[in-house]
């Protein structure tokens, strides 16, 4: 924890799922038993920066997995509205005592965990109420956001903002907050491919990526994932036809960026 600042990685967990059910749940390696969840946890819990991790937990009764999941590892969590996930992301914050909070997603198995204190100490310098990681691969991202802003957000915002696009009121409202921006190697700026399970094409990619990459784990670095599916064009072509969509709603800048 730095001087006056903490901050806490906040997962919201859902079970619900049009394309694939339980996905962060989901086995990357069945015979080790290791989970999506488990790779994302074991990553972060690796970062220096990070103070604690906290799952945001959906009230559905189908979500229960989450509380028994987070109760055999000790990992702390909270119970919150299934729609307002701005809302859980809060209340991951304030349960910890959070100044910030580090948002990745709990069905993207491989952040980009080496940038992460690099992006918190730029958040820190310029006193920033949003710092991002964008325009890497889909899933590799993240973004830290102070906890006033995301309660500016929740207060001032339509339903769309508290949805999953839990920084778009912030994007939407660059006048209005501090942003800092992360940039990444061009060599990781790559639309044709996405490290996040959404299909059941994502899950077989990303089992293929583990397996391939076991002895790295949970720290797989990126650039390794993409000389690796570089190589294995029939891994590619399984999930470029979800590229286009994803990345069409991922960066969302306001126009007086």
């Amino acid at each position: 924890m730095t001087k006056d600042k903490r901050l806490v990685a906040a997962l919201a967990c859902r079970n619900q799922g049009t394309r694939l059910y339980g996905k962060p749940l989901q086995n990357l390696d069945v015979n080790a038993g290791v989970k999506v969840i488990d790779n994302i946890i074991n990553c972060l819990s690796s970062v220096e920066s990070i103070d604690e991790i906290v799952l945001g937990i959906s009230k559905d009764k189908s979500n229960m997995d989450f509380i028994d999941y987070s109760k055999d590892l000790s990992i702390p969590y909270i119970i919150g509205d299934e729609i307002d996930v701005l809302e859980r992301l809060i209340q991951c914050g304030e349960s910890q005592d959070a100044t910030d909070i580090l948002r990745v997603t709990s069905e993207s198995p491989f952040p980009s965990y080496d940038l992460i204190d690099l992006a918190w100490q730029k958040h820190i310098k310029y006193s920033a109420d949003a710092t991002m990681l964008d325009h890497i691969v889909d899933g590799c991202g993240f973004e830290i956001i102070t906890l006033d802003a995301l309660r500016t957000s929740h207060s001032r915002g339509q339903a769309k903002h508290k949805s999953e696009l839990c920084s778009l009121f912030i994007r939407e409202n660059l006048d209005k907050f501090k942003v800092q921006r992360v940039d990444c190697p061009d060599e990781l700026k790559r639309e044709d491919l996405r490290l996040t399970v959404d299909n059941p094409e994502d899950l077989i990619v990303c089992k293929a990526v583990y397996k391939e990459f076991i002895k790295d784990a949970p720290q797989i670095p990126i650039n390794k994932i993409i000389k690796f599916l570089d190589m294995n064009h029939s891994l590619k072509e399984l999930i470029f036809p979800f590229t286009e969509k994803g990345y069409e709603s991922m960066y969302v800048w306001s126009d007086n960026e």
